[in-house]
């Protein structure tokens, strides 16, 4: 799996993530949900990404996401 691909599926397990947890114990769960899509739109435009770095480093090789 490219890095690009693992970027997108941890982002979207960890907001559906966060919005369980909000809505069975605490809606302050839903600052994790907005720190991922501020990441992933800070990402956007400055190419970024922090867990991107991290699988690099891992030895991930970068793909096509779409």
């Amino acid at each position: 799996m490219s890095i690009e691909r693992i970027v997108l599926a941890f982002a979207g397990t960890v907001i559906l993530a966060s919005l369980v947890l909000a809505h069975y114990f605490s809606p302050a769960w839903l600052w994790l949900t907005a720190f991922v899509g501020l990441n992933l739109l800070q990402s956007a435009f400055t190419g970024f990404c922090p867990l991107a770095t991290m699988l690099k480093k891992m030895g991930r090789h970068s793909g096509h996401a779409f």
